[in-house]
């Protein structure tokens, strides 16, 4: 390959009129032309292959940077669901409070209401307790001013015909003898002592 040194001390044969060789000044621009062009194919060739590599090179950093842009915006945002979870996990959590609070404030106010509601009716219970013992006792006491004056006239009764009916049987040594009815009012008598 020629270099610019070659072509500054290249000389040429001086031909009769002071002038160089035609054959020999052709002969170096046909080597200089041949050299050109293969250098100019190479500039050419690694321009392309420049162009190549500072493409890929943009490319990488192009790409590296849209990387760190990703593993900026994935931080920022793994940072804002952190955030966002704790804010949430928060508010559950309060809202848990808050509805235990309230559990519990029913619970109170539904123990206080049903002690209310028990003790209301234990004094009705008791109330109509006393008001049954009451009511007894005044049925036992009519019963017993209603049995007291029918004793007597029933014993007063039994007693007159007993008379009448004993007057007009004979008297034996044992037991005088009755008729049926005197029989049943015995029983009778019987029954409402049994009653007392």
């Amino acid at each position: 390959m020629i270099t610019p040194k070659d072509i500054e001390t290249k000389e040429f044969k001086v031909v009769k009129l002071g002038g160089f060789a035609k054959e020999d000044v052709n002969q170096f621009l046909d080597e200089i032309a041949v050299d050109m062009d293969a250098l100019i194919k190479e500039n050419a060739t690694l321009k392309e292959e420049l162009l190549k590599i500072k493409e890929t090179v943009d490319k990488k950093a192009s790409t590296e940077s849209s990387l760190y842009e990703t593993l900026e915006s994935a931080k920022s945002l793994m940072n804002e669901i952190a955030a966002s979870a704790e804010r949430r996990a928060e508010v559950l959590l309060h809202n848990a409070e808050l509805d235990s609070e309230i559990i519990k404030r029913d619970a109170r106010e539904a123990v206080a209401k049903y002690t209310q509601e028990g003790n209301r009716l234990k004094g009705r219970v008791s109330s109509l307790r006393d008001r049954y013992i009451e009511m007894l006792n005044q049925e036992i006491k009519r019963v017993s001013d209603t049995s007291e004056d029918f004793l007597k006239e029933f014993e007063e009764d039994f007693v007159s015909e007993k008379k009448e009916c004993c007057s007009e049987t004979k008297v034996y040594e044992e037991a005088p003898v009755c008729e049926e009815s005197d029989l049943k009012k015995t029983v009778i008598i019987e029954k409402v002592k049994g009653l007392e």
